[in-house]
């Protein structure tokens, strides 16, 4: 399940489905995925990386350019992270509920057993 784990990761997601469509930027990455910090971004491209779910690539040019591209594998996942992904859109107002009702019960429960 350790794999399931790295590639269902909260940054891994945004950053495979942008490289599903070709080689990538960090810069355009960085504006892709919606709240990723500088350092958050290279340790999961290394991750990634290491997990031969991306290829990196290096241009020797001034200041260098470094894009990342999807691996055969990478790409297999598009699909079914694309599906979760837009199913967690179309659920996230009924999840966001749910947790809503849940925390106002326990709440009350933690206070009458206190």
């Amino acid at each position: 399940m350790e794999v399931l784990d790295q590639v269902s990761g909260k940054w891994s997601i945004g950053i495979l489905v942008a490289a599903a469509h070709g080689p990538v930027r960090f810069t355009e990455l960085e504006r892709t995925v919606n709240g990723i910090s500088r350092r958050m971004l290279t340790l999961t491209l290394r991750r990634l990386e290491r997990d031969g779910l991306l290829v990196r690539k290096v241009y020797p040019t001034v200041p260098p350019k470094v894009e990342y591209t999807a691996t055969s594998a990478a790409r297999e996942l598009f699909g079914p992270l694309t599906a979760l992904t837009e199913w967690a859109e179309r659920h996230r107002t009924t999840i966001a509920q749910a947790r809503h009702v849940y925390d106002l019960e326990n709440a009350e429960k933690g206070s009458a057993a206190g």
